[in-house]
């Protein structure tokens, strides 16, 4: 291995320690106090619940442990956004899962919790998956209930697509393992079954101090709504458990009689590891972001047996296009190629930049794709679409702009992987979050913004020079480097991986090697979900 190889190599293994290092803080929840806690009134940890849940042994998957990360600080935090989401294995069944994490904030709903539960009942959706709530919340964070409670997206949102759901044939099944006040009690009761926890658990609209506020009644927490009034009174639970163990107990037995998932018949066949070293990719990708290098490396280290058939492999080269296989799926892959390519005609295409030609081909690809039934893998390391006049006179808003509506349009499933940068319309083209991708992550060395921290920090200088300029206020050169510094600085802190996955852009930041994993989980819940409607891109400027 040459010596660029093994500088690159350390780099990214130190991002993925400080992701590793990341993450075991976010598994503590509220803190190893609060867990313990929690442990001594004879409850499981909402991690605990969801671990004893997934079937040993099987792969799964976590969708935005880093969600807040970082965020409402001044109100103590909220690891996760208190909720814990994966996709895993139940009973050999596919499914999403979903826990409340007492130990932050007793499992209160900030905004971001509502972003994420969303976003769990979106992929079950999406993919028709069955969906399991652990419930254990006390509700709605009245500090912030203007910034969660009334709006489209917002708390009520849950409800909703709970009634959806259940006209949609989805399978959701709710254990009350914990508090369940107010609003947060609908969501168990307008799930198809729900079990409840004796003694530990109990769901009412009012609690007790707001029923003797309320109405001058007396009565305890147990008797207005714990599992035996419940159980046999109100009939508004189907089942009782003596502890949380049992009533994941009562969930196995449940998914396990199941009927079979519908197929949308995506190609699988045996799946086969890379023909190259899976472990060469964290030498393969440049430490610096702006360095070149040539996408195929990596492609040929994610994809079974090394095997990539390059579509218009000689044309449009600043995109990569082809077919491959990953763990036995069939996938069609877009990606940005990063090294300077030289076209037919003697023209240099910079890497990471999406030309004419380019996005012509992708549009054309991802067609043939949506016509064969073939998911879609979208590998991002993209700066945006080429500016200046030749471009520009060539119909460069024209293409990008068809390849933004086969994107758009497309009907079988997408994937999308940050892998460096993702830049301004260049993450719209590639499948952004907001060209709804089944599953969207990034690897620790990506960046997600309108534009470059170096391009964008001078971009913001020039504006400020401008402003003190009109207030006749000059600044010396040392003052300038120190404002650029400041404004890079800030600007870096928002193009990092974690911020973006802190408010949900992404649904994690993974280990490279963590990729295939993802994919085809992925693909795997997808296949669920028979494709209804036919592809078709509308009126495109030809």
């Amino acid at each position: 291995m040459d010596l660029e190889f093994n500088k690159n190599e350390d780099f990214n293994k130190l991002a993925l320690s400080e992701l590793k290092k990341k993450l075991l803080k976010v598994y503590q929840g509220g803190g190893k106090d609060k867990l313990e806690k929690q442990r001594l009134k004879g409850k499981l940890t909402a991690r605990e619940r969801v671990d004893y849940l997934l079937d040993s042994n099987s792969k799964s998957i976590e969708i935005g442990a880093f969600a807040a990360d970082d965020m409402y600080l001044e109100h103590g935090g909220c690891p996760s956004a208190g909720v814990v989401v994966k996709i895993g294995y139940v009973q050999s069944r596919l499914c999403v899962v979903v826990a409340n994490d007492a130990s932050v904030k007793a499992g209160a709903w900030f905004p971001m919790t509502a972003k994420k539960n969303l976003r769990a009942q979106e992929i079950a959706i999406e993919n028709k998956l069955p969906i399991i709530y652990l419930v254990d919340s006390a509700g709605v964070y009245l500090p912030l209930q203007d910034e969660i409670f009334p709006d489209k997206e917002h708390f009520g949102r849950i409800f909703r697509n709970n009634a959806v759901m259940s006209s949609m044939g989805i399978t959701q099944i709710a254990a009350i393992m914990g508090s369940c006040v107010a609003g947060g009690a609908y969501l168990p009761i307008m799930s198809d079954e729900a079990i409840i926890v004796d003694k530990t658990a109990s769901i009412f609209l009012a609690g007790s101090y707001l029923v003797k506020a309320a109405i001058g009644e007396s009565i305890d927490n147990e008797t207005l709504g714990g599992a035996t009034t419940h159980c046999e009174i109100s009939g508004v639970t189907d089942y009782k458990a003596k502890d949380d163990k049992e009533a994941l107990e009562i969930i196995k037995r449940t998914m396990d009689k199941l009927g079979a998932p519908q197929n949308a018949g995506f190609s699988r066949i045996k799946s086969l590891a890379p023909a190259l070293n899976q472990e060469e990719l964290y030498g393969k990708l440049p430490k610096d972001r702006s360095t070149p290098y040539d996408m195929m490396e990596l492609i040929k280290r994610l994809v079974d047996d090394s095997q990539f058939d390059q579509y218009k492999q000689g044309y449009g080269k600043s995109i990569l296009t082809g077919y491959a296989r990953i763990d036995g799926w069939a996938v069609g892959i877009v990606a940005n190629q990063r090294k300077v390519v030289k076209t037919k005609s003697g023209e240099m295409q910079f890497g990471g930049v999406i030309y004419s030609d380019a996005a012509d081909k992708a549009t054309r690809f991802i067609s043939n794709c949506n016509q064969k039934k073939i998911p879609l893998v979208f590998l991002q390391d993209v700066t945006g679409f080429m500016v200046g006049s030749k471009s520009e006179h060539g119909g460069i808003i024209k293409d990008g702009a068809k390849m933004v509506n086969a994107v758009s349009n497309s009907v079988v499933p997408k994937f999308t992987i940050i892998v460096g940068n993702s830049y301004g319309a260049g993450n719209y083209a590639m499948c952004g979050k907001a060209y709804d991708p089944r599953l969207i992550v990034s690897w620790p060395t990506s960046a997600l913004a309108v534009m470059s921290g170096n391009s964008a920090a001078n971009v913001l200088l020039q504006i400020e020079k401008q402003r003190l300029k009109a207030q006749n206020k000059n600044i010396d050169q040392q003052t300038e480097k120190e404002l650029l510094d400041k404004i890079k600085s800030d600007y870096q802190e928002q193009i990092s991986p974690y911020y973006a996955a802190a408010r949900l852009w992404t649904d994690a930041v993974i280990d490279p090697l963590d990729t295939r994993n993802w994919i085809s989980i992925g693909i795997e819940a997808a296949n669920q979900a028979p494709i209804e409607k036919p592809y078709n891109t509308g009126v495109l400027q030809v």
